[in-house]
């Protein structure tokens, strides 16, 4: 056999690998064996189990998300994705990722941590479920040396009790709960409000200066996780959601 014949073997069996791990994972998919917000196996994990290089997983990973049935989180992983129904979708943003699109560095900075049993307001964030403990945490995200946004969240610890020993000094805990909660739900809440005192503090901007308030909560097979309000001044953000026709 020349070499011409043995590298065109190596080809045929690096599509054949290719074509049997996207149709396992596509059929795992829509068998429903694996559900919105199932982990797929690390790359790693899957390189050992098929026997093949990584560069051939990944492209098979690749072709799964363009198609729409799993999404790749950077540290995290990959998940199923949630089938999408939605008119319009506003996805779960890294508020560093979009400070850092910006050109400008990204610090965030908490002002708050308070671990409590869950109140009345709380459990109408929440749902009636969520009636232990709660973390509730307030922070500022900076771009450059302004404020970007404020945060403002409940996490229920009956769903994440390991948030409750996380301090959230440096790091926000969107990311920290993307990375081990997958999520299985999410709704967002947009609205306009005049900042009072002390979110115009907090923002350096003028009290009755116009903001955009995005809330989001974010369940876990029915589990409620997360209420989260960000507050942006009005002048410096703008949300954008593209989609596609209703498919009947």
């Amino acid at each position: 056999m020349n070499m011409a014949e043995t590298t065109e073997m190596e080809d045929s069996e690096t599509v054949s690998l290719h074509q049997r791990i996207l149709s396992d994972i596509r059929e795992k998919i829509l068998s429903g064996t694996w559900a919105p917000g199932h982990r797929i196996p690390f790359e790693h994990e899957l390189t050992a189990e098929y026997k093949c290089s990584r560069m051939t997983v990944n492209k098979a990973l690749s072709q799964l998300a363009k198609a729409g049935l799993i999404e790749r989180r950077r540290r995290s992983g990959s998940f199923v994705r949630r089938p999408q129904s939605q008119a319009a979708v506003l996805e779960l943003h890294d508020i560093r990722i979009e400070v850092e699109a910006l050109g400008l560095p990204y610090r965030y900075e908490r002002l708050e941590r308070l671990k409590r049993r869950s109140n009345a307001e709380d459990r109408a964030l929440l749902g009636p479920s969520a009636a232990g403990s709660v973390l509730w945490l307030e922070g500022l995200h900076f771009a450059g040396e302004r404020p970007f946004a404020l945060e403002q969240r409940l996490i229920n610890l009956s769903a994440v009790s390991e948030a409750g020993d996380e301090e959230f000094l440096e790091i926000a805990a969107g990311p920290w709960l993307i990375g081990r909660v997958p999520w299985s739900e999410a709704e967002h809440r947009i609205r306009a409000m005049a900042a009072d005192e002390p979110i115009a503090d907090a923002l350096d901007i003028d009290p009755g200066a116009p903001c955009l308030v995005v809330e989001r909560r974010t369940w876990s097979a029915e589990h409620p996780v997360t209420h989260v309000r960000f507050v942006y001044p009005a002048e410096s953000h703008t949300l954008v959601a593209r989609f596609t026709p209703s498919q009947g």
